[in-house]
């Protein structure tokens, strides 16, 4: 049986919906991307050759956190893109490792959710993560 056959259970406005949300999200995340390379690359330009040691501190500081805020920007929008491809492939709103349907409530507070609320907390314990929830 097909992907799409056995997803039959989310109906296609609901898929759509979901994509649309995706949609949005990625626009922004991408717009975030942009901005935090924008800001690093104008700390570098803004460099005018004369500081101290707590102005270069400072100043490594701000690079390492744009580099971190780009770094998780980025990885966000890794995972819009694979939640929009499983869209296209039919396997949205499937768990990933057991194959039941993701909750709707679960995809509403988290649409790039690639694990049902069960799988995601096993695998958290699993990686000794479970004091720190991601749900």
């Amino acid at each position: 049986m097909s992907r799409r056959v056995r997803l039959r259970y989310m109906e296609q406005e609901k898929v759509e919906h979901f994509r649309s949300v995706l949609l949005e999200q990625l626009r922004q995340h991408t717009d975030n991307v942009r901005e935090n390379q924008e800001a690093a690359l104008e700390m570098v330009a803004a460099d005018d050759g004369v500081k101290d040691s707590v102005d270069m501190s400072l100043q490594d500081v701000s690079q390492e956190l744009q580099f971190r805020l780009g770094e998780r920007e980025s990885q966000i929008v890794a995972d819009i893109d694979q939640a929009l491809l499983r869209i296209d492939e039919g396997a949205y709103g499937e768990c990933a490792r057991c194959g039941k349907p993701i909750s709707e409530r679960r995809l509403e507070a988290m649409p790039t959710a690639r694990y049902d609320a069960e799988c995601q907390s096993l695998i958290e314990a699993s990686q000794g993560l479970d004091d720190i929830s991601t749900l």
